[in-house]
């Protein structure tokens, strides 16, 4: 027919189809850690090969060319079985333990740090994995993560705060033992170091609980410290500590130390002062108190600390003077004493003949033992210590008897007449 376009032949396979290569990742390591989307966009890639080779070979004619058609269904081959093999490369087992719980998982991740990102599994500077987390992953394996927490370690006596990544006590105690001789993991109820509390416990043989003077054997296993006290019906209080301890033959301790915090007061007593006045209305030597001292008193409050009912701190909170000290007050004559004219002795008479009654009665009222309020003047007519020994006297005058004490006056009479009393001295003429 005029005019009509003329059929196109079909096409067939020859020399010039043209054949895109295909990069296919067969190897394990430079894989990205989340190859999924990659991995998909080759196998698309892969099946849209494999069927533009199905198409031509469907509009080829069976016997035309087998030559062709054994070419195109090697290359389909190859193609199906290079993509299967990318994916099986891929594709890996592996094992994680996070702090003792151990996943086993399927995932298309190329690293460490990859596979722990899919998991959702966050690290800090102080966590510790293995293999690194830069590390290539393969099949079949094992990733180990410690996540570090804080436990209270007491070093040779001296508590300290520590970071460490052991899940049971003795792994703990077995990392800190290079640190003293006297190692002891160290927990309170109520403190932020209550880890010890929940850390697994691994004895092979028994252990020894030690609480409130007693002590209890539990046997073996793998318990938290947590659970082998509530298993024993041991309640902690909130200050109440728990410390772990093993020797060099394995042997493990649970030690239980009652924490008791405690405001104590108690009041002392702040000594009174005392002021000493001068008073010319007295003669010189007297004393008289005229207001008596009375002592004061401080109220202390201090935080005391008991383990076990024995004290093992005390500290001061507060100090408070609830009475004030009244001073003492103390008069002290500063009157020149008068000095009296000798009275004459009557001629023919002697100083046995005075009256010494009158005068032992206006000086002493009469008493051979009598002191003055001084303390400086003794016996029926208050000597002085000094006159005493100048008459030949010993000791104290009020120690001596009335006639001595008599005596000794009437030779002081005679020697210095009476003047020596300047106030009663007239009354031996009476």
């Amino acid at each position: 027919m005029l005019g009509a376009r003329r059929a196109r032949p079909a096409p067939v396979p020859g020399f010039t189809d043209v054949w895109k290569p295909v990069r296919l990742l067969t190897s394990a390591t430079g894989v990205p850690s989340r190859p999924s989307s990659l991995l998909l966009r080759g196998l698309a890639r892969l099946r849209s090969l494999a069927h533009l080779a199905a198409a031509r070979l469907r509009r080829t004619r069976p016997l035309r060319s087998p030559r062709r058609m054994i070419i195109a269904g090697i290359a389909f081959v190859l193609i199906l079985g290079s993509s299967g093999a990318a994916y099986a490369q891929a594709h890996k087992t592996v094992t994680i333990d996070v702090d003792g719980t151990v996943t086993t998982l399927t995932t298309f991740a190329g690293s460490v740090d990859g596979v722990l990102r899919d998991r959702h599994v966050g690290l800090t500077p102080r966590d510790t994995v293995a293999p690194s987390t830069g590390s290539a992953l393969r099949d079949g394996s094992e990733i180990v993560v410690r996540h570090a927490h804080q436990v209270q370690v007491s070093t040779d006596g001296v508590v300290s705060t520590v970071w460490t990544t052991a899940l049971t006590a003795e792994e703990a105690l077995q990392t800190f033992a290079s640190r003293g001789s006297d190692i002891r993991l160290v927990a309170s109820r109520s403190s932020a170091g209550r880890v010890p509390l929940s850390l697994t416990l691994k004895v092979a043989g028994q252990a020894t609980v030690r609480v409130d003077g007693t002590s209890q054997v539990v046997d073996g296993g793998s318990r938290t410290i947590a659970d082998i006290l509530a298993g024993l019906g041991i309640t902690l209080g909130d200050l109440d500590q728990v410390a772990v301890t093993h020797d060099d033959t394995g042997a493990v301790t649970v030690t239980v130390s009652r924490i008791v915090v405690a405001d104590v007061s108690r009041v002392e007593a702040i000594a009174f002062a005392t002021v000493t006045t001068q008073d010319p209305t007295r003669y010189t030597g007297q004393r008289v108190v005229r207001t008596a001292g009375v002592d004061g008193a401080r109220t202390i409050v201090e935080r005391v600390t008991t383990t076990d009912g024995v004290e093992t701190s005390r500290e001061p909170l507060s100090a408070t003077v609830t009475a004030a000290p009244v001073d003492q007050v103390v008069a002290v004559g500063t009157k020149p004493r008068p000095v009296a004219a000798p009275t004459p002795v009557a001629v023919g008479g002697s100083a046995s003949s005075l009256n010494w009654a009158a005068l032992a009665m206006c000086e002493s009222g009469g008493n051979p033992t009598s002191v003055s309020r001084n303390g400086l003047y003794y016996g029926l007519y208050q000597f002085s210590v000094g006159t005493w020994q100048a008459v030949g006297g010993s000791g104290l005058p009020s120690q001596a008897s009335a006639a001595e004490q008599t005596a000794r006056a009437q030779m002081l009479y005679a020697r210095s007449g009476a003047g020596q009393w300047p106030v009663c001295g007239a009354k031996l003429s009476s």
